[in-house]
């Protein structure tokens, strides 16, 4: 039996004790892209890791809830990785403004503001120079910039961030950075607003959240706060050399998507699954 690693905090490892203890009152939380899933240059190739279908698997008998807390649409993340494999999961998309739970996907209405920011995009990158290879996903609830492909991703970054920004403020959006990417974004709608309303949805006594990026950051604030109210918690980081304020922030480290993978196998053992 392989044991899982140990958190670095005091209230992490509470928190973990807490899910082992009563794992039918807990809820298992992960990110999607550099967490269950290594990140690529193109994230339309974007796949889980091998291990993390079988993990899953592995722990949904037990486990109180377990979901995929992603900034993409929630029916890509499930074609992606493989989800729909693994009984009961509930894949939160758009920080949890679309819901795919047993084969049905729960979607609103698109703002306005994120319909006038894909027409302005093309001009505005334009304009601030964005060099080739800067490509926009769309997806549709959201628009995201991303220069991973560029000839130099860091500076074609720090030239579209001011205009995104612009663009944004005009728009009444948000504009957040993440791993070579600026994503435009309904302000207030972020993956820590997407688990605190699981967690209480659910009636968890306890949860673990798993990220690797800026955009997870809102989501170890909400561990925090539900630790605050009562709730343990930990806060595990798929590191990163890209976001060093992800691991600064986490209760417990692993070393990516293998180690997101090898902690969820850690944890079947230990509940004897």
């Amino acid at each position: 039996m392989t044991h899982s690693p140990r958190p670095r905090t005091a209230e992490g490892e509470a928190g973990l004790a807490a899910l082992l203890a009563a794992p039918e009152q807990a809820l298992i939380a992960t990110d999607f892209d550099g967490t269950l899933a290594p990140i690529v240059p193109d994230p339309r190739a974007a796949r889980a890791d091998p291990g993390a279908v079988p993990a899953l698997r592995r722990l949904a008998p037990a486990v109180g809830t377990l979901a995929v807390v992603t900034g993409r649409p929630a029916a890509d993340a499930v074609a992606y990785g493989g989800l729909a494999a693994v009984p009961g999961l509930i894949v939160l998309g758009h920080y949890g403004w679309q819901r795919w739970q047993d084969g049905t996907l729960a979607v609103p209405d698109a703002l306005p503001a994120i319909e006038a920011a894909r027409a302005a995009l093309p001009g505005v990158l334009s304009r601030a120079g964005a060099p080739d290879g800067t490509w926009i996903e769309d997806k549709e609830h959201a628009l995201a910039v991303h220069t991973r492909r560029t000839a130099d991703p860091e500076a074609a970054l720090r030239a579209v961030r001011g205009p995104l920004g612009q663009l944004a403020g005009r728009l009444g959006l948000a504009a957040e950075p993440g791993r070579m990417v600026i994503e435009l974004r309904p302000p207030g709608v972020d993956k820590g607003t997407a688990l605190t309303g699981l967690v209480r949805d659910r009636a968890a006594g306890s949860v673990l959240f798993c990220g690797d990026d800026l955009g997870d950051l809102p989501a170890f604030a909400s561990v925090r706060a539900l630790r605050a109210d009562g709730i343990p918690g930990c806060a595990v980081a798929s590191a990163s050399p890209e976001s060093p304020q992800v691991e600064a922030a986490a209760d417990l480290v692993v070393d990516g998507p293998a180690g997101v993978v090898a902690l969820f196998t850690a944890i079947a053992d230990e509940l004897g699954l």
